[in-house]
Order: structure tokens, then C-alpha cells, then sequence
């Protein structure tokens, strides 16, 4: 029995060929005669040009989605600024399932979207399925200032590779397939670490690797083990915030007048 992406496909396949086969025999029809086949192709190309030009975009469109598989039902996509998973594609029209807008992070806004085909010709197509079906992710970490930094490293990497460790063992064949196919170098896809100091606290920046449709949850999840690791430091490590501490005020004794000129 057919899997649900080649019924889909086939599905898709029929309908393109459906249409082509009814155009031909609706010209035969009215031209009534096969042989004037061609001219009558030409002038009713000039004559829907000009007048259906976004529905031939779109036509086209579904044929270019198709044969290059630019995306398929399932894949994660951004397109004209619309971002969402892909659950339909037709002749005419791509339908997505929204993500975002007044939302946060990676969640349904629980909209449909359909977005004309001829959009695939118009601008860039961000793709987070096809071919690695990971993203970087990175959350950064104030870390105070007198803190012990080798302890607080520690603790966030032990964390990350702990809680991240199938995430990159899966990403490396995966990487690797985009290496071979692509002009594109190797790069990183072990948890790492970047600090940088500033005006208030010393920032850790994470950097990892992680399932494009788990983003949300795996950010929650480091930030969430990481505090809990930092509490059992007994302030060893601290985190800081954006409120001003005042840390020392200097010791002023003030002398009565009188019992400075008794002194005199």
C-alpha cells in the first residue's frame, strides 16, 4: 500500500494532467481541426496573458513546487513573510498553518494560510525541513560578577551536552549530506559556549543544535536545568539582572563642631 506522500503525489500528478488534457480538448473543440492546434495555442496564450497572469504564475508555480520539490506538505517554511507548516499544495494555492504573528516563539496561531503559488518566483523561500531538519539556537545567561566562571561554565555545558547529546549525534550524518550536496563548509554542530564581558555582568552565550519543531521546548528545558544547577552553587555561581545593586556606601563620621574645637 502506497505511503500517504506517494498517494499525495499522484493525486497532485492526475490533477496536473487532468487540466492539460481538458485544455487540449476544448481547442480541438472550437478551432475544429486538430492541425490548427499550435496557432490556436499561440493566440489564446496572447490573448490570457495580460488578463490571467497571476493565475498562470500560480499554475506554473505548482508545477516548478512540484518537479524541484522547492517544499512538500509537512515541511516548515517561510514565504512572503509568512511562516508556518505546509499542509496543502494545489494547482493554485499553498496552504500553511500559521505560526507566530501575536504568538511567541514557534507555536500555531491557529490561522490558515493560503498563499498563491507565484510566490515561489518572488523572493526567497526559507525551507526548515528539507535536507537538515535542524537550526542553531542560542539563549544567553548573566552571569554576576564575582562569580566562579569555571563552575558556571561547567554547569552549562555539562547541561547542554547532557540534554542535547541525540540532537547531534542525529545532525552529523545530516550535516554531513549538506556538506557533499552543497558549496558550504563544515561547520560546528557541538554545544558551545562564548563569553563576553559588559558594562554589568559577564554574558554566556550558548550556541546549539536542535529540531526545528522542538526549539521552543529544548530552550525552556536549558533554562530551566541550568537555574536549578546554578542554585545547588550556595552562590558560587550567581545570575544577574538588570536592577542596580549598590554593593559598598562608604563609612562617613561626621564630628560635632564643638567637640572638634575642644580637640583644637
Amino acid at each position: 500500500m502506497p505511503d500517504t506522500g506517494t498517494r499525495y503525489k499522484s493525486q497532485k500528478g492526475i490533477e496536473v494532467v487532468g487540466y492539460i488534457f481538458l485544455t487540449f480538448l476544448t481547442i480541438s473543440y472550437f478551432t475544429g481541426n486538430i492541425k490548427d492546434f499550435a496557432l490556436a495555442i499561440g493566440l489564446l496564450t496572447a490573448g490570457i496573458t495580460i488578463t490571467l497572469q497571476e493565475l498562470i504564475l500560480s499554475i506554473a508555480g505548482s508545477i516548478y513546487i512540484f518537479f524541484v520539490n522547492v517544499y512538500k506538505p509537512g515541511d516548515r517554511i517561510e514565504i512572503n513573510q509568512i511562516k508556518g507548516d505546509v499542509i496543502d499544495i494545489d494547482s493554485i494555492y499553498t496552504t500553511m498553518m500559521e505560526i507566530g504573528e501575536w504568538v511567541s516563539s514557534d507555536n500555531y496561531s491557529g490561522r490558515i494560510v493560503k498563499l498563491s503559488n507565484a510566490f515561489v518566483f518572488r523572493g526567497p523561500i526559507y525551507n526548515y525541513s528539507r535536507d537538515f531538519p535542524f537550526i542553531w539556537d542560542e539563549i544567553d545567561l548573566p552571569i554576576r560578577y564575582g562569580s566562579d566562571l569555571e563552575l558556571a561554565k561547567e554547569i552549562v555545558i555539562r547541561v547542554a551536552r547532557e540534554n542535547l547529546s541525540g540532537y547531534v549525534t542525529e545532525s552529523i550524518s545530516k550535516w554531513k549530506h549538506v556538506v557533499d550536496k552543497y558549496y558550504i563548509e563544515d561547520a560546528q554542530v557541538e554545544p558551545t559556549l562564548a563569553i563576553t564581558l559588559t558594562d554589568n555582568w559577564i554574558r554566556f552565550n550558548l550556541r546549539y543544535i536542535v529540531d526545528y519543531k522542538k526549539r521552543r521546548y529544548v530552550r525552556h528545558l536549558l533554562n530551566e536545568l541550568i537555574g536549578i544547577e546554578i542554585q545547588k552553587t550556595n552562590d558560587k555561581v550567581m545570575l544577574a539582572s538588570a536592577t542596580f545593586e549598590i554593593v559598598k556606601i562608604p563609612a562617613l563620621e561626621l564630628e560635632k563642631e564643638g567637640s572638634a574645637n575642644n580637640h583644637g
